[in-house]
């Protein structure tokens, strides 16, 4: 259960530009409940996609504070994670989860967990680290990427899969690919984690924004220069909601959006 933000620029920005430093501030305080790891993935000019992650908290991080603030890419993503319970917090678990060229950072919780990893083929199941289901899911995305030959095509019927075997689950998620990234808001149907939430708080007044009320939101901006995408709870004018069940795919290059459509796909798996 975790924040994501996301973007795609015209030129090389960071994250503390885009947001403005009220935003980043604000992003960043959400390790109020988020405080179980940071991790961020950028793609530079040379076509390589990097990663770094940490599981200390983001907010005591200088490297995090440091790294938001570098120009580093066109595109990229920060995610902030809240562990699921019984899952370790540590470096083999921490977001972005990384493969050659691709990064994953995921916010929700597929289970079964031994479910998910029943439909990795062994190559996949040997390439695991940690014990996440997110990390599940991302082997799930780059071995369907890998079947198809296509990573449009991958994502999409890795979606589907999924839908279809995990319906109340949430498939939240930022996946940063060699050129494109894919925007993953699959989550109706999942049941939001309001009675953890309330035991962290002696108020429900002092749970971040939209945390009881709209966990698995997203939201996104346009603007001439970018294309961003951010979780609940930064609470700032001049973002629009995410429809829900969508996914899209944005042309690092050009900045193009296309829609995914995984239930039109679900007939042929």
């Amino acid at each position: 259960m975790c924040r994501l933000y996301g973007y795609v620029t015209r030129a090389e920005r960071s994250a503390a530009d885009l947001l403005g430093e009220d935003g980043l501030a604000a992003f960043t305080s959400l390790t109020a409940v988020h405080s179980d790891g940071w991790g961020t993935a950028w793609h530079t000019a040379d076509g390589r996609t990097h990663t770094e992650s940490s599981p200390r908290s983001a907010a005591m991080d200088p490297r995090y504070d440091q790294l938001m603030r570098e120009p580093l890419s066109c595109a990229g993503l920060v995610h902030l994670r809240w562990a699921t319970g019984g899952l370790d917090v540590g470096p083999q678990n921490t977001h972005p989860f990384f493969d050659r060229q691709y990064a994953l950072a995921h916010n929700g919780h597929i289970a079964p967990i031994s479910g998910l990893e029943e439909l990795l083929t062994p190559p996949s199941r040997a390439a695991l680290h940690g014990d996440t289901d997110s990390e599940r899911y991302f082997r799930f995305v780059r071995q369907c990427i890998d079947e198809s030959g296509d990573e449009v095509r991958g994502v999409t019927h890795a979606l589907a899969r999924l839908i279809k075997h995990f319906p109340h689950s949430s498939l939240n998620a930022l996946l940063l690919a060699p050129t494109r990234m894919f925007a993953i808001h699959i989550n109706s149907r999942a049941t939001s984690p309001l009675r953890a939430l309330r035991a962290m708080f002696d108020d429900e007044d002092e749970i971040p924004p939209r945390h009881a009320t709209e966990y698995f939101a997203m939201d996104y901006r346009v603007r001439e220069e970018s294309i961003e995408v951010v979780s609940s709870g930064l609470d700032q004018p001049g973002w629009t909601p995410v429809p829900a069940d969508t996914a899209v795919v944005v042309d690092l290059e050009s900045r193009e959006v296309e829609r995914l459509d995984p239930v039109s796909v679900l007939d042929e798996i």
